[in-house]
Formats: structure tokens, sequence, C-alpha cells
């Protein structure tokens, strides 16, 4: 499914009978336009665990965050006066967030997720706040959400301005803008929502952000290595390479490996009497490394299905209980996204390599630097120099997101995982990788261009994908701002070009 393509016209409504129909394919589709509609089974499935949660809190006992303060703050009792003020008061003072903030996509991605764990009945909110949030996503109303600067355990900071938007408190974005709640909302016909006894901690718990953009990262990357992919089977084809390195009897024992070489060796064909007998090894261990891509994936995939399906809320209502929990930890997906933003970075770096091997005449045999008049065009040789500057930028903020623990709230909290900043920068990684790749699709056509025999021995589709792209250009080989060019094919590598290059295992989003 590409959801590059997608509008919610495309989509028929999701009825919901079960939480779990809110998967991360579901949320994805969500993300891209879909609307979502509540069966009145599971509405009264909420609403009798709503009731179950009422009743249990009149027995007196301290609840965290319900009555009683938060973080170092929680030996505080709340009185009558003060719990009445309280859930809607913890969206004012931890809404330290600003700009940047995530995208539409993105918000709505996070919308979604925070339905679904609110579904499940841990949470014990109403039925009316998860109506109130399929309302938002009906009208495409969608909070200001930072999507960076957040060193807190657990993600209070861009749920409290999620929650703020609700009550009025916080801003709505529109035309890319925060605008203030109130004006939004009443413009809408709607009032501000006045959270009841525990939605307000229950909104500011777990890690709804980063499961959400957890889910469109790992889409992201399957696009990515499935692009990869195509560009390296171009490539062999261009330059007569040795098919040798793309065997499948080398993925002996390894499934991710032998889905690559199966899709570049579908997409590059044979040649019995290739041009090299031993390519660079950028260009021999690609398999391998997007091998490594999609296990990363993989990773982040099943960490998602867990912070879905795992009790993420706290104090969580189970068995009859309160229950208080570090369901808000975020370490597992933060470590799965720092480990793809690793694979990512890797891949970068051989794309980097091959584009300069791609300038060399004794690998080719096509003109020096690709260039159709080498001394007074410089051919590719800048594009290269792009590539490098990408990659470096890269490996330079390279460490792990999820490590760097420092102690707030008066060491209440004295370690964190830094989940939604681990998923900016491996959102950051991602659009470093294809720019790389747009260098090098860039590199491609141009030395098409120059060949004697473009892409003769290679699956027409994929020549027929290199000539679209090609097509987009201006005409010839002479120098021109080639970063024009760059442009206009990141735009195309964006809007999902080449996703169907690769078999089932590379591009099927959240699988």
């Amino acid at each position: 499914m590409d959801l590059t393509q997608t509008t919610a016209a495309n989509f028929p409504v999701l009825r919901l009978a079960t939480p779990e129909e809110l998967d991360a394919v579901a949320i994805a589709e969500v993300s891209a336009g879909r609307s979502l509609r509540l069966e009145q089974d599971l509405l009264d499935r909420v609403s009798l665990r709503r009731r179950e949660v009422l009743e249990l809190l009149t027995d007196g006992d301290p609840v965290y965050g319900v009555n009683t303060g938060m973080g170092a703050a929680s030996e505080v009792r709340l009185d009558v006066v003060a719990q009445s003020r309280h859930q809607n008061n913890l969206m004012l003072g931890r809404a330290v967030g600003s700009a940047p903030w995530l995208t539409d996509p993105e918000t709505r991605a996070v919308l979604a997720v925070r339905l679904r764990t609110f579904l499940t009945g841990d949470a014990g909110v109403s039925e009316h706040l998860c109506v109130r949030l399929v309302e938002l996503l009906a009208a495409d109303m969608l909070p200001a959400i930072p999507r960076t600067r957040i060193g807190a355990a657990g993600e209070i900071i861009p749920l409290a301005h999620l929650g703020g938007a609700l009550t009025g408190s916080g801003e709505f974005l529109v035309d890319g803008a925060a605008v203030d709640a109130v004006d939004v909302l009443s413009a809408a016909g709607m009032e501000p929502y006045s959270l009841e006894t525990k939605e307000g901690v229950a909104l500011i718990e777990g890690i709804p952000v980063t499961t959400a953009l957890a889910i469109l990262r790992a889409n992201d990357a399957r696009l990515l290595a499935a692009q990869v992919v195509a560009l390296t089977a171009a490539e062999v084809c261009l330059v007569g390479a040795s098919r040798d390195p793309f065997d499948p009897a080398l993925a002996r024992a390894d499934v991710e490996l032998g889905t690559v070489l199966g899709a570049i060796r579908q997409l590059a064909g044979d040649d019995p009497h290739p041009r090299t007998l031993q390519s660079p090894l950028s260009v021999r261990v690609l398999g391998a490394a997007v091998a490594q891509l999609l296990r990363s994936i993989d990773a982040v995939e099943a960490a998602v299905e867990r912070a879905l399906n795992g009790v993420t809320d706290s104090p969580a209502y189970l068995d009859g209980r309160f229950i208080g929990t570090a369901g808000f930890d975020g370490f597992d997906l933060a470590a799965a996204l720092d480990g793809l933003r690793l694979s990512m970075i890797h891949v970068a770096e051989t794309s980097a390599a091959r584009v300069h091997r791609l300038l060399d005449e004794k690998f080719t045999g096509l003109p020096r630097q690709l260039s159709g008049q080498p001394g007074l065009h410089a051919g590719m040789v800048a594009v290269h120099k792009r590539t490098v500057g990408v990659v470096h930028e890269l490996v330079a903020v390279a460490r792990p997101s999820s490590l760097g623990a420092i102690e707030t709230s008066f060491g209440q909290e004295d370690v964190q995982s830094f989940s939604s900043e681990a998923a900016e920068a491996c959102h950051h990684a991602a659009t470093g990788l294809r720019d790389v790749l747009a260098c090098e699709l860039l590199t491609v056509i141009q030395g098409v261009r120059l060949s004697e025999r473009p892409l003769t021995a290679v699956d027409p589709r994929l020549r027929t994908l290199v000539e679209d792209a090609s097509d987009l250009l201006p005409d010839g080989t002479d120098d021109r701002a080639f970063g024009r060019d760059i442009t206009v094919l990141n735009d195309l590598l964006a809007s999902g070009w080449g996703r169907w290059a690769a078999t089932d295992g590379l591009s099927t989003p959240g699988r």
C-alpha cells in the first residue's frame, strides 16, 4: 500500500468494534486521512469500565495524579476543590514546548494511537473523550504538538500540548501555524473539553507520540529500502557489473538477505559476460546493508506492537484495582529507532560511495566524472560532494538518542528514554538518506544518457522507472544547476518512486 498517494477519499470509514482493529496499518491509514467511527458496543465497554473506575475512586484511597499531585509532589493530597481543577490544570505547566511542530500526518497518527490506548480501558477515561478524539480527526483539527526538546520521563510535554488543545489552553495547527485553541474550537462550533476525573493524568501518560512516529518511520524506511534496491539494480546493469554478489545462494539461513538479493536479481537480470569481474565493495555489500535495514525495521515494528498491546497508562486500571506502572518509559521504541537510524546511515554511506565509483571511467566504461565533455563540464563530481556532506552530517550526530539520562523532578525522574527525540533523529536520518538517493538517481540518469547501452539487460519496468525520472529533468548532460534536479528527484522519491521495485518483504508498510 502506497500511503504517499492516498487521501481520505481513498479509504472507507474504519468502523472500530475492538481496539485491536486500530493496528499499525490502520494508524498509518488514519495518518493519511482515513476517518474512524466507534461502534456502539465498543463505546458501551469503555463506558462500563469508566463506571468501575469512578466507583473505585469513591473509597478515598490515594490514586496518583487523581487525588494527589504528580511526580515529586505525589505525596500531596488534594482536597475536593483542588481535584475539580487538577485534571485540566495538568495541561498547563507541562506545556513547555514550542515550534517546530509535528506535521499533520504525524499528528493524526498520534491522535489515533492515543485513542487506541484509551479504548483498551486501562486508562479508565470516558467514552466522551474517545469520541472527541474521533471528532478532531474527522474535522482534521490537529493540536500543535512539539517534535523536539522533550526531556522528560515519558511524553508529558508533547501530550500536555495535545491535552491543552482539547481543553482550550493550547493551540491547533492551521495551515502550519499554531492558532489559539479557543478560536479554532469556536470556529468549528465546539466547546473546549473539560477533563473529568483521571482523564487529565491519562492524557499525559504512555508513549503514543513515539509509537505513532515509529509506525511512520518504519514505513519511510521500507520505501527507502525498495528505492535502494531499484537504484542498485539500475547501476549494475548500467556498468555491466558482475551479478555474483546478488546470487540467491549466498543467502543461506538469512531470510532478509534472500529477499534483498532476489529483488535485485529479478530487476537486474543475468549477464553472462559482465564488464567487470569484481565490483567495488560498496556495490557488493549492498545486499547485506539493506538486509540489516529490514531487520532494523522489523525491530521497530515489533516494539510498536508491544506498545500498542501493552500496559502504558499509569496508574492503570487492571483487575479491579489501580496499579502504578513504568509503561510510559519508551526505551524499547527508542533503542529500536536508534538501530534503524544507524542502519539507514550505513546505507547512506554505501550509496555515497557508489556515486563516487560511478565517476570512475575504469569501473563504468563511461566518460570520466560522467561529463559529456570532460574539462569543460564537471559532470557529477560536485553532486558526489553533496552526498559526502550529507553523510558527514548524519555521522556527526549518530550518538544514540536513547542514552544520556539527566536527573529531573528532584530525583523522582532520574532516567529518561528520550524516545521522541529518537524518533526525530530517525526522521532526520531518513531525510538525509533520501537526499543521498536523489543524488544517486541523478547520477544514474546522467550515466544512462551518456551510455551507448542504456539498461538493455534489465526488467523493463525498471527501465521505465528511470526514464520517468529522467523526463522530469532538463535534457542533455551539460553542466547546469544540478541542485534543482536534486530537489525534483527528492520530491519524486518522497512521493513513492520505486516502491514496487522489491518484493512485499521490502515494500509493505506497517507490516
